[in-house]
């Protein structure tokens, strides 16, 4: 693994603690130290809905593969931990770019976020995870173009992304992704699990 040093420590040894019982985790579920697509998506499936989260669950594990050499090591999979459960509402939205971004250009197709939007409808569907939605796949999709391509190209950049999720509550919440809907938990603290207090 060797990269243990470029992560982040934002809280000191509490931080270091709870980053050794995420490599725990990571290492007692995938012993070779990666995981592949497969092994994700059977992970990944089995915690949320079956099937029906197939999809969404590849476009995250290709988010998550930062170098895209087909794995995810611990370093590519707590450093997407970190982010989404305290990263800013910047970071975060940087990364759920990347996850609608399919083929990495650097902008947002609305054929781009229609295929993640219907996957993520689905996933939450089967898993009844939210209220009904009135709306479709198709008319969030088309909703979320018309306020954030502010120069009509038909395509969102990521600027634009940004700032028109920032202004916007709704469109913030149907763009980021939730680490409770994909099932990231921290894993419980030693002192917790004890029953002690540090």
């Amino acid at each position: 693994m060797g990269q243990a040093a470029a992560l982040p420590c934002r809280r000191g040894k509490s931080y270091i603690t709870e980053l050794y019982e995420w490599f725990r985790k990571f290492i007692n579920e995938c012993p070779s130290g990666l995981i592949t697509l497969h092994e994700f998506q059977r992970h990944f499936c089995n915690g949320t809905v079956g099937s029906e989260s197939a999809e969404y669950a590849e476009q995250i594990f290709h988010t998550l593969d930062n170098n895209g050499d087909g794995v995810v090591d611990f370093r590519e999979y707590v450093m997407a931990i970190s982010l989404l459960i305290e990263g800013t509402a910047v970071e975060k939205l940087c990364w759920s770019f990347n996850l609608y971004d399919k083929d990495k250009d650097g902008a947002i197709t609305k054929e781009e976020m229609l295929e993640i939007m219907q996957a993520v409808f689905k996933m939450h569907l089967a898993a009844a995870l939210t209220k009904p939605n009135t709306l479709t796949a198709e008319e969030c999709t088309n909703r979320i173009f018309v306020r954030l391509d502010k120069d009509n190209n038909a395509i969102i950049s990521l600027e634009e992304f940004i700032e028109g999720a920032l202004e916007d509550d709704w469109i913030r919440e149907m763009l980021e992704c939730n680490p409770s809907i994909v099932k990231v938990e921290r894993p419980l603290r030693r002192d917790t699990a004890l029953g002690t207090h540090g």
